[in-house]
C-alpha cells in the first residue's frame, strides 16, 4: 500500500507551516532558537501522534454499514451487538478504536469482521510493531532492549513483551523446521523435487559445531526451585558457498594464504539452524534443511569442521557421500599443544613444529602421526595427537584439498556460533529457559539468514488464521 506524491506532499507542507509558526513564536517570546536535534525529536513525536490518531480513525471507519446478521465459525449465526471498544498496541503506541461485533450463536464465540480481516488481535501487539520488538530481542537483552527501543519508538514497552514477540518469532521458525523435517521424509516429495531440479550450486559447503548455554531450570508453581543450573549445548548448523577474496580486500592472514599458494576464500549466501537436541535429532534438522539447498543433489558437497566425532557421524548418515575436511587450524593447533608439551626448549620446539606443521600442509599424515607417535613418552598430548591424525587420516588431504579449490577453514560456522548464540544468548548475566534460549536463537538464525521477511509474514497471519 503505497501512499501518493500528492497526498504526502500535501500533509508534510501543513507540518512545515505549523513548525515554521512555532520558530516565529520562539523569536517573538525572544527565546533561543531550536536546534536541528529539538525539531527532529518534537517532529518525530509530532507524526507519532499522527500516526496514532490516523489508524484509531481508520480502523474505526471500516466497520461501515454493519449487517444484521453474520455467519459464525462453527456454521451458525451471529447478530450484530454493537460498536465495541478495543485497544491494541501498534508501532504509534496504544490505539483505541470501535468496531462492529457479533454475537449470539449458540457456540458461545463473538466475531468482528474488521479484526479478522485486518489480523487484529484485541489487547494485543501488531504485527508491524512485534516484528520490531523481536528484532531488538535478537539483539540486546530483554532489559536493553525496552531501554533502546523508548528512544526510537518514542513510548514504554515493557521487557515481558520484547521477551514474548521474540519467542514468537522463535517459535514460528520452530514450527516451519518441523513441517520440513516432514516434508523431507515423504518419498512422493522427493521424487517430484528431482523431476523440478532447477539450477543446482556447483558446490555447497556444510558446517557443523555447537556452543554452550547456561539453561536455568525454572520451577512450576508449588514446586521447589532447583538450586543448580545447567550449560547445554546449542549446535549450529551454516549451510554456503565461497567466492574467491578480491587481492584488495585481503587481511593479513589470507596474503599469507596466498603466498601458500592456496588462494583466500570467503563464504557467502549463508544459512544459519540451530537448536538444543540431541545430535541424532539434529541429524534430521540437517537432512531438512539440506534439501532446501539441494544438498543431497549438488554435485560437490564439502563438510568442514572439528574433530568432533558426533559431527562426521551424522555427516556419514546423511551425507555419505561428501568430502569431509577437518579444519586445518584445529589441526594445526593440535601440533603446537604437542609441542608446547614436549619441549622445553624453545629452538627445539620451534624446529619439530615447523616440519611437522609442513609434512601436515603437504597431505603427508603419516610422517605426522610417525612425529607425534616419537613424542608419546615425553608428552600425554602426544599420545592423543596420535589418535586424533589417525582417525581423521582423510580428513586433512591439505595438500589434494588447496589443490581442488576447497576451503580448508571451518571459521564460518566459528564465527556463526558466535553470531547467533554468543552475541546474544552469552550476555552477561543472561540465564534461559530451553524453550526461551531455543526459540531466541532460532528467530536470529533466521534474521541472520535473511529469511526475517518471511516469519514476519507468518507473524502477520497469525489472527487472520484463529
Amino acid at each position: 500500500m503505497n501512499s501518493s506524491t500528492e497526498a504526502v506532499n500535501e500533509v508534510a507542507e501543513q507540518l512545515a507551516d505549523m513548525y515554521k509558526a512555532r520558530v516565529k513564536e520562539r523569536e517573538r517570546a525572544g527565546e533561543e532558537p531550536a536546534t536541528i536535534g529539538q525539531i527532529e525529536n518534537e517532529m518525530r513525536e509530532t507524526l507519532r501522534q499522527i500516526g496514532q490518531q490516523a489508524l484509531s480513525i481508520f480502523l474505526s471507519s471500516m466497520h461501515g454499514t454493519p449487517a444484521s446478521e453474520i455467519t459464525c465459525g462453527c456454521g451458525g449465526k451471529l447478530k450484530y451487538q454493537r460498536r465495541r471498544p478495543a485497544t491494541i498496541v501498534s508501532v504509534f503506541g496504544k490505539i483505541s478504536y470501535e468496531r462492529a461485533y457479533y454475537a449470539g450463536c449458540e457456540c458461545g464465540k463473538g466475531r468482528s469482521p474488521v479484526d479478522e480481516q485486518l489480523g487484529i488481535e484485541p489487547g494485543s501487539v501488531t504485527a508491524g510493531l512485534g516484528a520490531l520488538l523481536a528484532l531488538a530481542g535478537i539483539e540486546f537483552s530483554y532489559e536493553e532492549s525496552a531501554k533502546w527501543l523508548r528512544a526510537y519508538l518514542l513510548f514504554d514497552v515493557s521487557e515481558n513483551t520484547v521477551r514474548a514477540e521474540t519467542e514468537q518469532m522463535g517459535a514460528l521458525q520452530a514450527e516451519e523446521e518441523r513441517k520440513l523435517i516432514i516434508r523431507s521424509q515423504d518419498q512422493d516429495y522427493l521424487l517430484e523435487r528431482r523431476r523440478q531440479l532447477g539450477q543446482l550450486p556447483s558446490r555447497l559447503y556444510g558446517s557443523i559445531d555447537a556452543a554452550k548455554v547456561r539453561i536455568e531450570p525454572r520451577p512450576k508453581k508449588g514446586e521447589e526451585k532447583e538450586e543448580h543450573e545447567d550449560w547445554r549445548d546449542m549446535k549450529v548448523l551454516c549451510w554456503y558457498q565461497t567466492e574467491e577474496v578480491p587481492p584488495a580486500q585481503r587481511s593479513a592472514r589470507q596474503r599469507a594464504k596466498t603466498d601458500r599458494e592456496h588462494p583466500p576464500l570467503r563464504a557467502k549466501n549463508m544459512v544459519y539452524f540451530c537448536d538444543i537436541i540431541e545430535a541424532a535429532t539434529f541429524g534430521n534438522l540437517l537432512w531438512a534443511t539440506g534439501y532446501i539447498v539441494k544438498a543431497d543433489l549438488c554435485p560437490e558437497l564439502v563438510f568442514l569442521g572439528d574433530g568432533a566425532t558426533w559431527i562426521w557421524n551424522l555427516v556419514d548418515h546423511h551425507y555419505p557421500h561428501a568430502i569431509q575436511i577437518v579444519d586445518w587450524y584445529h589441526a594445526e593447533e593440535h601440533l603446537e599443544t604437542v609441542a608446547r608439551d614436549a619441549f622445553s626448549s624453545l629452538p627445539e620446539r620451534a624446529a619439530w613444529l615447523e616440519q611437522t606443521t609442513q609434512s601436515l600442509w603437504d597431505g603427508r599424515l603419516e610422517d605426522v602421526i610417525r612425529s607425534c607417535r616419537s613424542l608419546v613418552s615425553l608428552s600425554p598430548e602426544a599420545a592423543q595427537a596420535v589418535t586424533y591424525f589417525s582417525n581423521n587420516r582423510e580428513r586433512m588431504r591439505y595438500d589434494r584439498f588447496r589443490a581442488a579449490g576447497y576451503m580448508i577453514g571451518s571459521g564460518t560456522i566459528e564465527s556463526g556460533c558466535k553470531q547467533v548464540v554468543t552475541h546474544r544468548l552469552k550476555l552477561p548475566g543472561a540465564q534461559w529457559t530451553l524453550d526461551g534460549a531455543v526459540h531466541t536463537a532460532k528467530a536470529r538464525a533466521a534474521w541472520l539468514s535473511g529469511s526475517w521477511q518471511s516469519l514476519c509474514d507468518q507473524r502477520s497471519s497469525l489472527s487472520l488464521a484463529a
